[in-house]
């Protein structure tokens, strides 16, 4: 399986279909030259095969220092947001009494 948090960009972790550059590896033009952009076909691949291997909700980020995985999605950071600002309400709040 790809470690996609490994290399500068997740679509480096998969071997490019059209050029044919080893993973790790930046995709170049039939002339050699590096191209600007990574080809489709391999960011297609690089999504085809993080699907497969993380689930369709997964998610990859750049978390400042790397690459993240959350396997729960925009869904899971979402919950994640929501239990902070309860634990900070929580935590703010005195014990209130309800009547």
């Amino acid at each position: 399986m790809p470690d996609f948090t490994a290399h500068r960009h997740p679509a480096l972790a998969v071997p490019c279909p059209d050029c044919h550059r080893a993973p790790g590896l930046w995709c170049r033009t039939p002339h050699g030259q590096m191209r600007n952009h990574l080809h489709r076909a391999r960011q297609a691949e690089a999504d085809r095969q993080f699907i497969e291997a993380h689930g369709p909700d997964a998610i990859i980020f750049h978390d400042g220092a790397g690459w993240s995985i959350n396997p729960r999605g925009r869904a899971g950071m979402r919950m994640q947001r929501e239990s902070a600002a309860a634990r900070f309400t929580a935590l703010s709040m005195p014990n209130i009494k309800q009547s």
